[in-house]
């Protein structure tokens, strides 16, 4: 393994500190555990990390969503229209496309987590809200967002402002009845088309003109902190003032 660019459990608590992480806080959490380069103990240093500074009155979420990475696309598929497929894995599955450190975090004994295939993980005070309602308690009870090597693309509290986008726009991108048919929904999810803007990073870069994301670098990592509500806000904002504009889409 390449240890040139190797992170210490010191200097990750020390920039986690630095940064404003402290005991009590609740953490929405996603992660690259290769954007360190080498992390020394790897995702257990990252966990342990996190819930020595938080400590047990505070909670960590992480996403425990069974899905596969995304599937390569055939020739067939592309003459259907559709534009991603990932697959729908079983509860258990070790492995997933959230990474190693949330499958780690998710298989923890002390881990409060959902059974569903799009699912929470928690851990602390708060942590069994996560089985109970995913992430609405930390988005409405002061959460922090902290992004380790990965941006707002990785921030499933986003999705839980998606019901202000009009059916219309949703409709634009929905898998249609052929797709389906090959690909049913209970073992896949599946896309048809893009909207021309990836609008989430509109949002992200309002989000630092406003000043409202914190940055850092932990080796070669680059880390970003916020509050959760803050931002995901400023993107219901948006899809109920310009949806269409938001996206591309007029």
């Amino acid at each position: 393994m390449d240890k040139t660019n190797s992170v210490s459990r010191q200097q990750l608590k020390d920039a986690l500190i630095n940064l404003g992480v402290n005991a009590g806080m609740v953490l929405e959490v996603h992660s690259s555990l290769s954007s360190f380069g080498h992390l020394e103990g790897g995702a257990m240093t990252l966990i342990d990390t996190l819930k020595e500074i938080v400590t047990p009155d505070g909670s960590i979420f992480m996403p425990a969503l069974r899905l596969s990475p995304k599937y390569e696309l055939t020739e067939e598929d592309r003459k259907m229209g559709m534009t991603v497929k990932i697959k729908l894995l079983d509860s258990d599955t070790p492995r997933t496309a959230m990474g190693i450190i949330a499958d780690t975090f998710r298989q923890l004994p002390d881990t409060y987590a959902g059974r569903d295939t799009l699912s929470t993980a928690g851990w602390g005070k708060h942590g069994e809200e996560a089985a109970r309602s995913g992430l609405s308690y930390p988005i409405h009870n002061g959460g922090k967002a902290l992004l380790f090597g990965v941006d707002i693309y990785k921030l499933t509290a986003m999705h839980y402002m998606e019901d202000a986008t009009p059916k219309e726009i949703n409709d634009m991108f929905a898998p249609t009845e052929e797709i389906l048919s090959v690909y049913p929904p209970d073992k896949w999810m599946t896309e048809a088309g893009h909207p021309p803007v990836k609008a989430w990073y509109t949002i992200q870069q309002m989000a630092y003109d406003r000043g409202l994301i914190q940055e850092t670098h932990i080796g070669p990592c680059k880390v970003m902190f916020f509050d959760i509500l803050d931002v995901v806000s400023i993107y219901r904002d948006e899809l109920l003032r310009d949806p269409f504009g938001l996206w591309g889409l007029k």
